[in-house]
């Protein structure tokens, strides 16, 4: 951990077993308290008037966080922060690791939580293990789940299963609240209630939320939706709600209006963070044993993975990239899927000269005009150089009675030209098997036929998320969240087709098909 937030804390916060003072004989837990007097270093900006536990002063160090994520997670100085990904990186210890470095201010007042009963007495037993050897004299009541420490700080350890639980918080105040294992929560109703929780009276103890957790689980969803989609990992963003996505501000008449209300961010974590369970190779050949959704949950923190899924093959750290300049003679085009009272989406391609396509921007919005649309995609190419074509759906082009210009020729009017998508018989489970296509590694490049900007945030979280339609698994669920998808569908199927076996790097096509080239079909 840095000088800035240590603690006397050691037995690698993965969970190895707690190394007992060797000696000949043993002290009486009064002088040991004489010995190592608390003492405990928060924050190098802030003087606090209560004791600190200094690690240099402490001969026997019981924690000590591994380098890296873990640290990070002690570190963060962002409001709300989820420490998640693979089994085995030492997330439970980290958090019970956390709010000790206030117990020795007497305001301090803190809550851990698990979903159950049964979960939080995990817990409760490391908790048991670990707190009396680094705050000596810290008590702990059965009755009341509390831990009291010398200078009169406590930590509720709890559970809370249903959303009325939260009804037991009710005109109380921590400064500091913690959710072990945040996907076993269904819905984000516990988290945003809880936040309401949040108070401090002591104008040197900060407030802040913190979890822990593995992919996975009853809340996937919406744990993905609020700390893994909105920015790329280990990136600090400015938290949105968790229905419309939407940043929270504060309102207007506020000093701070318009200003957002806090940070974010996501922590990943790996079993190769862990150097006592990553050394021993048993745990990772347990994990490895696994079926291919929950290997790569648990070992590889894959949180775009998920039961149904449609488009399994999609891996973030694959498909995903930085942005970069786009050369200017790749070729550019633009796709589109319209709704007024739903959604649209469009997405804009680059085409590299081996063919592969890179999503390098979107545009997702909702009850906009379609001529407005046209306005906000001219917007956005301004200085992108030309668009060769753009495809849009081609239901759009269709008029009901005698209504004036159909929407595709709205969208015309305003200099946004577009081209019927290819909307024949099997071209939506053709679509869909041409993205699966993309979505593999080229035997001969080595590389996807489709990546995607990190930029595109919506789009790199709704297509792994999309789910299969139970009733004919060779579709989607079109009752998904699949605007951009179809969009993107509808780009694709404007390309020439090719086999991932006829393209040459270095001399053209291998057989007699055609493969196609930055002029074809424009």
């Amino acid at each position: 951990m840095s000088d800035s937030v240590r603690t006397k804390l050691k037995a690698s916060a993965s969970g190895q077993s707690m190394r007992k003072r060797q000696s000949p004989k043993r002290k009486s837990s009064k002088k040991v308290a004489q010995a190592q007097k608390p003492v405990v270093k928060i924050q190098e900006t802030t003087t606090p008037e209560f004791d600190t536990i200094d690690i240099e002063q402490t001969a026997n160090i019981l924690f000590k966080p591994n380098v890296g994520p873990q640290t990070n997670f002690l570190a963060a100085p962002e409001r709300e922060v989820l420490y998640g990904g693979s089994a085995g990186g030492g997330k439970s210890y980290a958090m019970l690791a956390d709010p000790l470095r206030y117990m020795g201010h007497p305001a301090f007042s803190g809550l851990l939580l698990r979903h159950t009963t049964e979960e939080l007495r995990e817990l409760v037993f490391k908790s048991q293990e670990l707190y009396p050897k680094i705050w000596p004299g810290i008590k702990w009541s059965e009755r009341k789940m509390q831990w009291t420490a010398p200078s009169g700080a406590r930590l509720w350890m709890s559970y809370l299963d249903r959303d009325d639980d939260v009804l037991r918080y009710q005109g109380l105040a921590f400064s500091w609240i913690g959710f072990d294992e945040l996907t076993q929560w269904s819905t984000p109703y516990a988290w945003n209630y809880m936040r309401s929780r949040l108070r401090s009276t002591a104008p040197d103890l900060p407030i802040y939320m913190r979890a822990t957790t593995n992919p996975g689980g009853r809340g996937h969803a919406w744990v993905k939706k609020m700390f893994i989609d909105p920015a790329p990992y280990d990136t600090t963003f400015e938290a949105t709600d968790s229905e419309t996505g939407e940043v929270l501000r504060y309102p207007a008449g506020h000093s701070k209006a318009g200003k957002s209300l806090f940070k974010r961010r996501f922590i990943p974590a790996r079993l190769s963070d862990n150097p006592y369970l990553a050394e021993a190779g048993d745990y990772e050949a347990m994990l490895l044993s696994l079926p291919e959704q929950q290997r790569r949950q648990l070992l590889d923190g894959d949180w775009d993975i998920k039961e149904g899924a449609a488009f399994t093959e999609f891996d973030r750290n694959i498909h995903v990239v930085e942005p970069f300049d786009i050369p200017s003679n790749w070729v550019k085009f633009r796709a589109c899927d319209y709704g007024y009272g739903s959604k649209s989406g469009v997405v804009w391609f680059a085409v590299a000269p081996d063919e592969q396509l890179i999503v390098y921007r979107e545009l997702y919005t909702t009850k906009v005009l379609a001529a407005d649309l046209a306005d906000m995609v001219l917007e956005a190419e301004v200085g992108d150089g030309n668009i060769k074509y753009g495809v849009l759906d081609s239901s759009l082009w269709h008029k009901r009675g005698d209504t004036g210009p159909s929407l595709a020729e709205q969208m015309v009017s305003r200099g946004c030209r577009w081209r019927p998508s290819d909307r024949s018989r099997g071209s939506r489970v053709a679509g869909k098997n041409e993205i699966h296509r993309r979505l593999q590694i080229d035997d001969f490049t080595e590389e996807p036929r489709l990546v995607f900007f990190n930029s595109c945030t919506n789009m790199v979280s709704q297509l792994p998320a999309i789910p299969l339609d139970k009733k004919n698994p060779e579709d989607i669920d079109t009752n998904s969240e699949d605007h951009l998808y179809d969009a993107l569908r509808y780009g694709i199927m404007s390309r020439p087709r090719f086999s991932l076996f006829d393209y040459d790097p270095n001399g053209g096509p291998r057989n007699s098909m055609p493969v196609a080239d930055s002029t074809f079909g424009y």
